[in-house]
Formats: structure tokens, sequence, C-alpha cells
């Protein structure tokens, strides 16, 4: 995750490039429950300050990160979901309702296209940052004018890296060990 990005620019087809590899991601029964709000350079001021995190969270942190000059809104849309699930090759599943669905698809493949996209910008040379809002979802969507029925799941930074880019301090954390977090054969497995 890049969190500084360069004062320039990115080509339209290179956005759209990132923004195809979220259209490509898997959903289930291809309800493709999802849409995005591209916004490109004076159009993200709006975005920045609508969903700004209140108080010392707004600092330096902040500042650098709003110097994206793309910022994508990804929407999850449970009534795609359910609909689809109300078609007649899908009917008599029972996911027409939404408290039938143990786990919400919708949110779980609006965050499948949104790594898509993250991994297509670090394909193109782009530095990306995936982050929650820090409020004003309400506010932000009126304003951009989305049709209710359409959840944020975050937002995306993107653009080039600045030199410099200061990496997050918990990745001094360092990952966990593998033996810890991935199990074969059952959770006590010997592995390989």
């Amino acid at each position: 995750m890049v969190r500084t990005f360069a004062d320039r620019p990115v080509a339209p087809e290179v956005v759209d490039a990132v923004v195809d590899a979220g259209l490509r991601a898997p959903s289930a029964g291809f309800s493709q429950g999802w849409a995005f709000v591209v916004l490109e350079g004076p159009q993200a001021g709006p975005f920045w300050e609508l969903t700004a995190p209140p108080g010392p969270a707004r600092g330096d942190h902040w500042e650098r990160v709003r110097q994206a000059p793309v910022v994508i809104v990804p929407l999850a849309h449970r009534q795609a979901y359910l609909d689809r699930y109300g078609e007649a090759d899908k009917a008599g599943l029972g996911f027409d309702r939404a408290e039938a669905w143990r786990v919400p698809y919708w949110l779980v493949d609006t965050s499948f296209a949104t790594m898509s996209m993250l991994l297509a910008a670090t394909d193109a040379g782009l530095g990306a940052l995936f982050f929650g809002l820090g409020g004003g979802e309400r506010a932000l969507l009126e304003h951009l004018g989305v049709p209710a029925g359409y959840q944020p799941i975050g937002a995306i930074a993107l653009g080039w890296p600045a030199d410099g880019d200061v990496r997050s301090p918990s990745l001094a954390r360092g990952r966990r060990d593998r033996a810890q977090t991935v199990h074969y054969g059952s959770w006590g497995g010997a592995g390989r």
C-alpha cells in the first residue's frame, strides 16, 4: 500500500485498465453486484472533504493520501444478489432474502473486485491504498448521485508513488509465521 503520491496524473486508459480488472472479478451467481465511482483530479476534492476523519486523525497521513490523483469508491449492491437469486435458474434456493445469506457475498465480491484493482494498479507500476472512510458516507453518496441500496466498502487512492513514501509502522510487526496461519488436513495437521 502506498500512502504518498507524486504530483503526476494517471492516464485515463491506465485508470480504465485498473477498473476493468475489477469488473472481471468473480461474483456469486455472476451477480456482479458492485459499482465503482471513479474520481479524477478536482473531482476528488469533495470526496476528501466529506469523508475526512475527525480530529487528529486528519494529520500529515491524511494530507499525503489526499494527494492521490484518482480515487475509486467501490460500492456493494445487496439487491443485485437478491434479484439474481430470484431468477429462474436460482429460484428455490432461498437466497432471494438477505437473511438467508450466511455470508454477505455482495461485500465479499466487491472486496474481490477491489483486490483485483489493487493488483492491476501494482502491475501497471502505480501505487494504491485501500482505506476505510472516516465518515460522511451518506453525504458522499448524495453528492455523487449514487442510487439507494449501494454501500461503500471504503475507497482506493490511486496514483504514481512518490519518492520517500512512508511505510506503515504496522509492518514492523512482521508477517505471522506460516505455521500459525496455514493448516494442512486439519487445524493441528503436521503440515508439509
